[in-house]
């Protein structure tokens, strides 16, 4: 019996793909540059919660903050660049999955990705390791207590999302039996110009799909 064949990858739809990461990589470049703010705005939320104990363990607590211990428009505001960055990389995730069925080695990427942008997955013990920084741009202690897990998500999803588009490359560019009619872009929300966008709207907060510059870094450990 011969082996059956990897499964099939269209180069347009991969590149559509690469287009949707690439996307999100800019929008982490500018929320990288507010770092500080991102971490002063968390600090500012878990004192009005009374939480100054619990590391900062999960999107769903961030989000939390946000709804409900959030004092001003500023902390707001980079807590939802935080959100709604991860919403997409939730959302590429689901796009990914459509592309292919998937290899042992790229269904392992994916799977890790999704388990990393879940609501309720803990990240208290992630840790983006070098060629990163954002871990070392924290003092000792809030890399190790508090905050180190959480600015260390978007980095290591990033990494492992361009680990399954390399090796999603490698595979045979035939016509693909498993996407959507119209490719990513059919389903994929883009704000109209000159509109807000979605999850920044006054008044609305972001959509989860799980439903269910430069500011001066802190002191260097």
């Amino acid at each position: 019996m011969k082996n059956r064949e990897p499964p099939a990858v269209s180069t347009g739809t991969m590149n559509e793909a690469k287009e949707a990461l690439r996307s999100i990589e800019q929008k982490y470049k500018l929320f990288q540059q507010q770092q500080f703010t991102f971490v002063a705005a968390l600090e500012h939320c878990r004192e009005n919660a009374h939480d100054k104990i619990r590391p900062i363990s999960s999107i769903e607590q961030v989000q939390s903050y946000m709804e409900h211990h959030c004092s001003n428009s500023t902390d707001r505001r980079v807590l939802l660049m935080f959100l709604d960055i991860c919403t997409e990389l939730s959302r590429i995730c689901q796009h990914f999955e459509a592309l292919h069925a998937g290899t042992p080695v790229t269904n392992n990427f994916l799977d890790k990705c999704k388990t990393l942008v879940s609501q309720s997955n803990d990240l208290s013990s992630l840790r983006a390791k070098y060629p990163h920084d954002v871990v070392n741009h924290l003092s000792c202690d809030e890399a190790r207590n508090h905050y180190g897990g959480v600015v260390s998500l978007i980095p290591v999803v990033l990494d492992l999302m361009k680990e399954w588009i390399a090796h999603s490359e490698k595979l045979p560019r035939k016509a693909l039996q498993h996407v959507k009619t119209g490719g990513m872009n059919s389903t994929w929300d883009t704000p109209q110009q000159g509109s807000d966008p979605p999850a920044t709207r006054p008044g609305s907060l972001p959509t989860r799909p799980w439903g269910h510059g430069a500011s001066p870094p802190l002191a260097l450990c």
